[in-house]
């Protein structure tokens, strides 16, 4: 077990890497601990839940929503939470931003820890606090960012991992080399899925080697004012696409990369001439790399996005590979240009 603090403004967060789902139990005392979990995670790991008091919700970003929240915030209400409570959120990313958005709000703040259950969530969902839910369409429309007390890292919960998941979770570890590590971009290039996944200390390198790279960028800009903008490569054109048309998180993400490569090929004054380079290293790790789509929509959901301001959205763009800055682009350029760009 290794255990690593970072600080925030208001708050220390400590990741307890390779630690057993025990850990969680010395936080207070098992009747101050309240989990939250979904359905396919609780019937999958139902022993670690024994004698546990647990609100168990639907799977699936589908039940990101308001209504979702309300009910587990009544349910807290009649299990007498308190502000000694903790709230162990169990789960994927659908989980964790849910979690830390009812500990947020409920009695204006309670204490909360994550469990992260998926390559997604250990790499990146479970770190930096935001958190939220869904509007229609619309991706973390409603949200704040509210910090965790620890984050534990169970690597257990990645035995039952389907392979879909696994997948899944490589976008959000390709987006971290694209952004800021050419190395482990190399590293990628050089490995498998297979290999990776098969090799138990390489998982633990590789999820704590990101949560590195997350955690350097969350705890220096942690309210998104300069470096923190950098973790939206390929989520601006991606969070359109993923409620659009139904698609895990990473799948989409992937998508909305190679459109932010051919963005950034097309901007004058980036040299970006990788593009290709990325494509290849997503479609090894069996991630999509393009989709057929209704552009208009696309576009329609796009001009709600929280990068917008009046008529330009901020872009995060590659200069390199492990090089990215945010710039704006005009609103009307990426209407004209859409069908060549994704």
């Amino acid at each position: 077990m290794k255990r690593t603090e970072y600080n925030f403004s208001g708050k220390k967060v400590n990741c307890v890497f390779d630690a057993g789902f025990d850990y969680v139990f010395t936080m207070a005392q098992k009747s101050k601990l309240i989990f939250l979990t979904d359905e396919q995670v609780f019937e999958l790991h139902r022993e670690k839940f024994t004698d546990c008091t647990c609100i168990c919700i639907p799977t699936g970003e589908k039940m990101k929503t308001q209504q979702t929240v309300d009910h587990i915030i009544n349910r807290l209400i009649e299990l007498e939470a308190d502000k000694q409570t903790y709230i162990i959120g169990v789960g994927g990313g659908v989980i964790t931003d849910i979690a830390g958005y009812v500990a947020g709000i409920f009695k204006r703040g309670m204490k909360f820890a994550l469990v992260p259950t998926t390559i997604l969530a250990m790499v990146d969902a479970a770190i930096g606090g935001k958190n939220g839910v869904d509007v229609g369409y619309y991706k973390n429309m409603v949200g704040t960012i509210y910090q965790p007390e620890f984050i534990v890292y169970d690597y257990s919960f990645l035995n039952s991992l389907p392979v879909k998941e696994w997948i899944n979770g490589f976008a959000e570890i390709i987006k971290h080399a694209c952004i800021k590590d050419p190395e482990l971009f190399v590293m990628l290039e050089e490995n498998t899925l297979h290999h990776i996944q098969s090799d138990k200390p390489f998982v633990a390198s590789l999820v704590e080697r990101n949560v590195a790279i997350k955690m350097d960028i969350v705890t220096t800009d942690e309210f998104e004012k300069a470096d923190r903008k950098l973790l939206n490569f390929g989520h601006t054109f991606g969070h359109a696409l993923e409620n659009l048309h139904q698609l895990p998180h990473g799948n989409a993400i992937s998508i909305g990369m190679v459109a932010a490569c051919n963005l950034s090929e097309k901007i004058n004054g980036l040299h970006f001439d990788d593009a290709q380079r990325v494509v290849k290293l997503l479609a090894k790790y069996h991630l999509p790399v393009d989709i057929e789509t209704d552009y208009a929509k696309v576009f329609e959901v796009l001009k709600l996005d929280k990068k917008r301001e009046d008529e330009y959205m901020h872009f995060v763009l590659l200069n390199k590979i492990g090089e990215a800055e945010a710039k704006p682009v005009q609103m009307k350029f990426l209407q004209e240009n859409i069908k060549q760009i994704l």
